[in-house]
């Protein structure tokens, strides 16, 4: 049975269905919140990482960055809009703007999952 994500993900499709370009996206997203360990090596943030989902480029975003840093988040959402991406948000309510259903989920009212039968 699938489950909702604990987290915003940021698909490299646009809303028009085509591929986001260039493919490194997601990993360049994700470099403008990263540091440098001590050993020189780049670390993503904790909140914030470039995934593969269903053999697309996505990231995926933990909700506690919004009350940890919401200007990043902020940026993060900013940003998906701004290139019109798809976002998967399962906090958001079925019928806002803004909603886009997780696929394999089905949601019931307020966002939740709904029983399997």
């Amino acid at each position: 049975m699938s489950t909702a994500p604990a987290g915003v993900i940021i698909q490299g499709i646009t809303r028009a269905g085509r591929a986001f370009r260039p493919s490194d996206w997601a990993e360049r997203l994700c470099g403008v919140l990263s540091t440098f360990g001590g050993d020189q090596q780049m670390r993503y943030s904790p909140f914030v990482r470039p995934i593969l989902m269903d053999g697309v480029r996505c990231v995926f975003v933990k909700p506690e960055l919004r009350s940890i840093e919401p200007r990043a988040y902020r940026f993060l959402l900013d940003f998906a809009n701004d290139n019109e991406l798809v976002v998967i948000d399962p906090t958001r309510p079925e019928g806002s703007a803004e909603f886009c259903p997780v696929p394999g989920v089905t949601l019931g009212p307020g966002g939740q999952d709904a029983p399997a039968g």
